[in-house]
């Protein structure tokens, strides 16, 4: 079992900058895998950074260049910094974890919204 609380969301002007926390008890921290998905209603949820268990990140277009995402073992806390934020970034933001990276875990968060005003 791994237990996920986001945290640091909130309103921005476009622009701005927010670094949301996700942290983690239960289960190794270092077994796992992370990512971070968004989700406007009415859509399908989707990937907006994943870190692997060594440190590798993945990021798709929409996000690349602007977001960084990141994990501090010695805290088992996972990062994710968002820069020049955008309207369209509005959304509720979900940490996940699992064993693969690549793949969607079985175990999520209860998300955090952030809202840019433009």
């Amino acid at each position: 079992q791994v237990q996920l609380v986001e945290s640091g969301g909130g309103s921005v002007q476009a622009g701005g900058s927010l670094r949301l926390s996700c942290q983690t008890s239960g289960s190794s921290f270092r077994a796992n895998a992370f990512g971070w998905y968004r989700q406007v209603a009415g859509k399908q949820r989707e990937l907006v950074a994943v870190i692997g268990r060594s440190g590798a990140t993945n990021y798709p277009d929409s996000v690349q260049g602007r977001f960084t995402i990141s994990r501090d073992n010695s805290k088992n806390t996972v990062y994710l910094q968002m820069n020049d934020l955008k309207p369209e970034d509005t959304a509720g933001y979900y940490c996940n974890a699992g064993p693969n990276f690549g793949s969607v875990g079985r175990y999520w968060g209860q998300g955090t919204q952030v809202t840019v005003a433009s």
